[in-house]
């Protein structure tokens, strides 16, 4: 069977920012950016898990 991941490209790690050098303005411009990344994936999360329930229940759970 093939393994769609693969065929992903290798993932670099993510580097932190520096936070000692961002005022508190950044901080929180750069805290409310991150939570609207999370919010992103969570959103991604579920429609890739409502499709495979599709496709699982259509074609059968395979392992």
């Amino acid at each position: 069977m093939i393994n769609p991941d693969e065929f992903e490209p290798a993932k670099k790690p993510v580097t932190p920012r520096d936070l000692t050098v961002m005022s508190i303005d950044e901080l929180r411009a750069y805290v409310a950016a991150m939570e609207a990344e999370i919010t992103r994936a969570e959103t991604a999360i579920d429609a890739k898990t409502k499709h495979r329930s599709g496709i699982e229940a259509l074609f059968g759970k395979s392992e």
